[in-house]
């Protein structure tokens, strides 16, 4: 018998409905998954199981059955009971999903006493302890702030648990996640679903994670489902046009010197009129009747249905569009920029007169050497400190010590016609007061704005356009036209694509590699994304608590790796191939304000031992190229 039953659900705001239409079940202990690009309906169609939909819109028809009682029809006062109780939720961010002037533990007590469970401190710690927050006791006093964003996470798991719900809701429950921190919440979701028997309704745009995660998934596009089908089913074949794309446009090491497959324009905005496929407009395979008409459900297999045309979609889906353009002659000859002993602290000052009683060691004595042509990745955990490396090495925060040097000379302060930085939220990062236009011309008012848009695949009529009317993709672009503006030979490029879809993600990618290869252009490539490092980088550095912890080319490093470190930020990726394997790796990172005596990273790391507690070890030179700082590298 399924727990939960949605039928024909559509949201209407206004007159367009975002969600039309979706039907799907869902087990008791099942993952059923949703699938797609931003705006395509997932988050809305959860909010609307939960009715807990925004004020502009309304539950247009359709039944949503929880454990045979309709939820569409329930009084308010009743569904409350349903809502955090029998049916749970977690957040996308859990950073503004929590109350900032509560404790976490007066948050937990308050979703007990709501759900008639009982709110006392015992209660409220052994929930926190379940979910593996370590010292309960201590963190249930303490505010969200003072959390890590796993522990933020991990405390709305804790929450979401209070009413011991049968269905629990996940909606991108990892997407401002490490890696590592991603695996160890989806590990405890995996163990608290065996334990509980709860269902559970992923919603993510992460393939890896449904790979990992789902027994049946339904991809989502525009408001429909257009595929629904169990796992194994739907990774060894995936039937509609849109899915093969999204697989087609995942960028890895077998894709590597290749273009990355694209799907053309973005999801339809609200209010479109579809008078045929939802996908035509982005489909390279559609056909006459794909404009007319609806397509049916079909069902090739069982419990594999698919909403298109198309009896069958063609292996030309997933071809590769050609390889990418070759590298620039003479790239990766001459070190361009050379960091060497950077440090960067921050004082802590307490009291009434403001005395420096210590430092933030956010960053401790890094060495780097990137060449012209090439592309260097820097990676590891938020709070490592890579940005603030990007940060320092343009000159935007003062060095405490060590230098660095640019084309052979020493750099000192601002250097805009040098380097110039894309950074990770492109909206955030562009005025919205000013034309795309000025935004491009504000480094260089000679430059030829028309030129510098065509030249990351804008066309030159964006330039009287704000940055509001453009979508994650198109913002990044205009981002890097702006950097482009100075004629910079180095791009410090901070999780450029970390927001964005991956669909999105490649066009990005394929515009960073033409660049590339076309201007003779330096990256340094600031990332947690593996598989765009082993796509896009030629070396990698990898970053912990300040400092390198190993270093050398994407073959080096990614395919024999030799620090703990490295090796449990691999086997935290999730797989497409469902492969798990095991994380090597516990707890969040130490503070940079108080780091571990002896290794750093001796108090997460399962090769520990009393010499790692007391002496940093030394950089151990495997190849011209390959360095490690372990005293068990070998």
């Amino acid at each position: 018998m399924n727990l939960l039953e949605v039928r024909a659900l559509s949201v209407a705001i206004g007159a367009a409905r975002p969600v039309d239409g979706v039907a799907f079940d869902l087990a008791p202990g099942e993952t059923f998954a949703l699938l797609g690009e931003s705006g395509c309906g997932k988050s809305l169609t959860a909010l609307a199981l939960m009715r807990l939909l925004p004020a502009a819109a309304r539950i247009a028809g359709g039944s949503v059955r929880f454990a045979g009682e309709e939820l569409c029809v329930l009084p308010e006062a009743r569904m409350r009971d349903v809502r955090g109780g029998r049916i749970g939720m977690i957040f996308q961010e859990p950073g503004t999903s929590l109350n900032p002037v509560m404790t976490i533990g007066a948050q937990i007590g308050e979703a007990l006493r709501v759900h008639g469970g009982s709110a006392g401190r015992e209660r409220v710690v052994e929930l926190l302890a379940a979910v593996g927050i370590p010292d309960a006791a201590r963190r249930a006093g303490e505010y969200p702030f003072q959390l890590s964003g796993g522990m933020k996470q991990r405390a709305m798991i804790a929450m979401a648990l209070a009413g011991e719900p049968e269905l629990l809701i996940a909606d991108e429950p990892t997407t401002a996640l490490d890696v590592t921190i991603q695996a160890q919440v989806l590990d405890l979701l995996r163990d608290l679903q065996r334990q509980r028997g709860m269902a559970l309704l992923l919603i993510t745009h992460d393939l890896g994670i449904v790979a990992r995660m789902a027994d049946r998934i339904g991809v989502m596009y525009a408001g429909q489902l257009v595929e629904v089908a169990p796992r194994a089913a739907f990774f060894a074949a995936p039937m509609h046009p849109y899915s093969r794309r999204l697989f087609a446009a995942l960028p890895d090491a077998a894709a590597r010197g290749q273009r990355l497959v694209t799907i053309p324009g973005s999801v339809p905005p609200l209010g479109t009129q579809f008078p045929g496929c939802r996908f035509v407009a982005r489909c390279g395979d559609a056909m006459p009747v794909c404009r007319r008409e609806p397509p049916p459900w079909r069902t090739p297999a069982d419990g594999h249905a698919v909403r298109c045309h198309l009896e069958a979609a063609p292996a030309a889906a997933l071809s590769a569009p050609g390889a990418a353009p070759e590298e620039k002659l003479g790239a990766g000859t001459a070190a361009q920029l050379e960091v060497r002993g950077l440090q960067v602290y921050f004082p802590i000052r307490r009291g009434v007169l403001r005395r420096t009683v210590g430092h933030v060691r956010a960053v401790d004595g890094v060495d780097l050497r990137l060449a012209a042509g090439r592309t260097l990745a820097l990676v590891g955990e938020s709070g490592c400190g890579k940005t603030t490396v990007g940060k320092a090495i343009l000159g935007l925060l003062p060095p405490t010590g060590g230098g660095v040097a640019f084309a052979g000379a020493p750099q000192r302060g601002l250097a805009p016609a040098r380097m110039q930085m894309v950074f990770q939220d492109p909206f955030n990062s562009l005025n919205p007061r000013l034309r795309v236009g000025a935004i491009v011309a504000e480094g260089n008012p000679a430059a030829d704005v028309a030129a510098l848009l065509e030249q990351v695949g804008l066309s030159a009529d964006m330039a009287g356009r704000y940055p509001h009317e453009f979508s994650g993709g198109q913002r990044q672009r205009i981002a890097i036209a702006r950097a482009l503006a100075v004629r910079p030979p180095l791009l410090i490029c901070d999780e450029p694509t970390s927001a964005l879809d991956v669909s999105v993600q490649a066009q990005i990618l394929n515009l960073l590699t033409d660049l590339q290869a076309r201007l003779g252009l330096a990256y340094l490539f600031i990332t947690h994304n593996i598989a765009v490092v082993d796509y896009l980088a030629h070396e990698v550095a990898v970053m912990y608590l300040g400092r390198i912890v190993e270093r050398g080319t994407v073959a080096e490093v990614l395919r024999d790796p030799r620090h703990p470190y490295t090796q449990a930020l691999l086997a935290a990726v999730p797989r497409l191939d469902g492969r798990r394997e095991r994380v090597q790796v516990a707890g969040d990172p130490p503070s940079p304000a108080d780091p571990p005596p002896g290794c750093h990273f001796h108090p997460r790391c399962p090769r520990a031992q009393a010499r790692c507690r007391t002496a940093y070890p030394e950089s151990v030179a495997f190849s011209a190229t390959h360095a490690v700082s372990c005293f068990f590298a070998a």
